[in-house]
Order: C-alpha cells, then structure tokens, then sequence
C-alpha cells in the first residue's frame, strides 16, 4: 500500500499546490503516494463556520477548537498511522524521525492556526508532537509540508532511484559532497580534475573526504553526535 500523506488544515490549498509537482507530484499521479486533506471549517455547524474561539486565561490572540479538529481526523479514518501536531514544544524534525514516519502506513499532520489547537484533541490523537526549529511561523502549514516532503523523500518508490536516496544530504549522518555539471570551466572556475578522471575509486574517495571536511566547516554538530557512519 502507498503511504498516505494527510492534512488537518485550514488552508488545503496550501497542499494541493505542493502536492501537484515535481517529485511529490509525479509519485502521487503514479500511485506511490496518497495525499489527502481535511478542513475543520467543513466540521462546523454554525452558519458562519466558526473555528476559533479564545482561549481560557486570559491568553491573547485564538485558538482552534477541538470539535472540528476530532470530526475532521476521524473523517480521514487512517487508523493505525501516525498523527503529527505541528508543535513548538516537540522533538526538532531531522533525518533519522523522517525514517521513521517513512515506515508508517499514513502520517496526518494536525496544521494549527492563530494560538494553535485546542490542547485536548491534541493529547487524545496525536501519536508525535514535532518542530522544525526554534523560530514562530503563521500557521502549520509549511512545517507540515517540510516534514511530508522529507518523509516522502525516504519511501523507495518514491526516487525511484536508490542511488539517489543514498546520495543525500544526512543520509550517512554528514553533509554531502559539492557537485558539478557542465560546462567544464564557468566563468574562470573549473570542475574538479578528479570529477572528470574516470576513476571511479579516486573520485569516491574524494566526494568522502570532501563531505568530511564541508561537515566540519559548516556543521560540526553532526560530527559531534558521533554518528557511527562517520568513520
């Protein structure tokens, strides 16, 4: 079965645009992904679909309320998934949790607005709280397709090419090497000599010693973590 992408939020549109091109698009007309969404707005039943209210306590601004939330979750009817809120409290998102949700049958992620989501539907549903980065953004949305994107990355068929998954950034927990195209000389600069030998050993060698050195220039954290690929 294909891994199905889903999202609670207030804006579809926002995945739908994402949804509809380049890789992610490609897989999704092949079948190789699922991507769904649900509005909370289409789970209210007053006349003017009101979403929001404010919060108890005083705190400014409004947040969703969790009845629309519940209905719109349980409209996807994904059960045995992953639920995912788009949450500043979280785990910060990297390589090794995008693995992980690659594996499951769906992943949902819960878009949160305003204030955020209503606490409760949040702790009764959601299997992951994440975030990807110490910084306030204006809704869930884009958190939520960095994270899909990711992940969906990390689904074989998705590539179609395993090469081009091994090759990645993180994959081997380190950065990856410079590359190059044509043409051979750009503006007084020139690809690589190793790059254009044909020896197949050196230039391995090279991109490994190069991804080594780019980490401990520009991420020396991930070095730090001792990642067991680095030796």
């Amino acid at each position: 079965m294909p891994l199905t992408l889903a999202f609670v939020t207030l804006f579809p549109e926002f995945v739908s645009a994402w949804g509809g091109h380049s890789i992610i698009g490609r897989a999704a007309r092949e079948g190789k992904l699922q991507i769904r969404t649900a509005n909370p707005r289409d789970f209210c039943y007053d006349r003017h679909q009101k979403v929001d209210d404010t919060p108890f306590g005083g705190e400014p601004g409004m947040l969703i309320k969790p009845e629309p939330v519940a209905l719109a979750i349980e409209y996807l009817n994904l059960t045995g998934g992953a639920i995912v809120a788009t949450d500043p409290t979280g785990l910060v998102f990297d390589q090794s949790i995008a693995l992980e949700l690659a594996q499951a049958s769906s992943v949902t992620f819960l878009c949160g607005h305003y204030e955020g989501i209503d606490e409760r539907v949040v702790a009764r549903f959601a299997t992951h709280r994440i975030s990807i980065g110490d910084y306030v953004l204006s809704g869930g949305e884009l958190p939520a397709l960095v994270m899909a994107d990711a992940i969906a990355r990390n689904v074989p068929t998705v590539l179609g090419c395993a090469e081009s998954l091994a090759a990645d950034a993180f994959s081997e927990g380190i950065l990856s090497a410079p590359n190059y195209t044509r043409p051979v000389e750009w503006r007084g600069e020139e690809v690589p000599a190793i790059l254009r030998s044909g020896d197949h050993r050196a230039i391995a060698e090279w991109r490994k010693r190069e991804a080594l050195r780019l980490t401990l220039e520009r991420r020396p954290d991930l070095m730090e973590a001792g990642s067991g690929n680095l030796a």
